[in-house]
């Protein structure tokens, strides 16, 4: 059985990333085997499918923040509720996680250190050990990452999976099948380098260490199969 996935886009990548690597859909599928997948622009003016329209359903990054509070994001609050309330599989990365926070309950805002971005260490709690989706993953991953947004409040009844030193919730799970990264599955290194240089101004005006960015970005456990597991868990 081929699980049919739906990813809710929540924006699109820098035109020059995308001219080389395609937009945020296509890294989601290059990153498994097998499955099939439908794209809900939502950013764009798409609506969000109705709940048993997929098997499962992924909510990508954005260059939006959520405390924008754009329609387009505010109307996925609901929806989200919904999906969370039926127990649909679903994983929301990055932007998405920080709206499943915030449509939960939760508080998605500024993170008060700045911007973090490269290949990151990332150790997973006792709960993400046991974790069905996480737990495949090494006790300590390395990820890739780009936010300056966070999920600051975990929503109430939220399980947290996985922490860093600079992000306290990088990964947290409601119920059994919703779950939130703050790091990219979907990311290359290839796409995690090109995200360095397209930030490089804002890095350097931050007074971050560019060139040791870079030479830091590495492959990322994250991306080894946590998308496909995913995937294989809406079957």
């Amino acid at each position: 059985m081929t699980s049919r996935i739906g990813i809710i886009k929540t924006g699109t990548t820098h035109p020059r990333l995308r001219s080389i690597f395609g937009d945020f859909e296509s890294w989601f599928q290059d990153s498994v085997g097998h499955g099939h997948f439908t794209t809900y622009d939502v950013a764009g003016g798409a609506k969000p499918p109705s709940l048993h329209e997929c098997d499962g359903y992924i909510i990508t990054g954005s260059p939006a923040m959520v405390t924008e509070q754009l329609p387009w994001s505010e109307s996925l609050k609901p929806w989200i509720q919904q999906i969370v309330a039926e127990g649909r599989p679903l994983l929301a990365v990055c932007y998405g996680h920080q709206l499943l926070a915030d449509a939960l309950g939760g508080e998605a805002g500024w993170h008060p250190k700045g911007r973090e971005i490269g290949t990151v260490t990332i150790k997973l709690t006792a709960s993400g050990k046991e974790d069905p989706l996480l737990g495949g993953l090494p006790e300590t991953f390395l990820a890739q990452v780009t936010h300056a947004q966070s999920a600051l409040v975990l929503p109430p009844d939220a399980t947290l999976l996985a922490s860093n030193r600079y992000e306290p919730h990088q990964a947290f799970r409601v119920g059994e099948r919703a779950w939130g990264v703050q790091f990219h599955p979907e990311f290359t290194a290839d796409i995690m380098r090109g995200y360095i240089f397209e930030a490089y101004e804002k890095l350097l005006a931050a007074n971050m260490p560019v060139r040791k960015l870079l030479a830091g970005v590495q492959h990322a456990d994250a991306n080894q199969h946590l998308i496909q597991r995913f995937v294989d868990l809406c079957e």
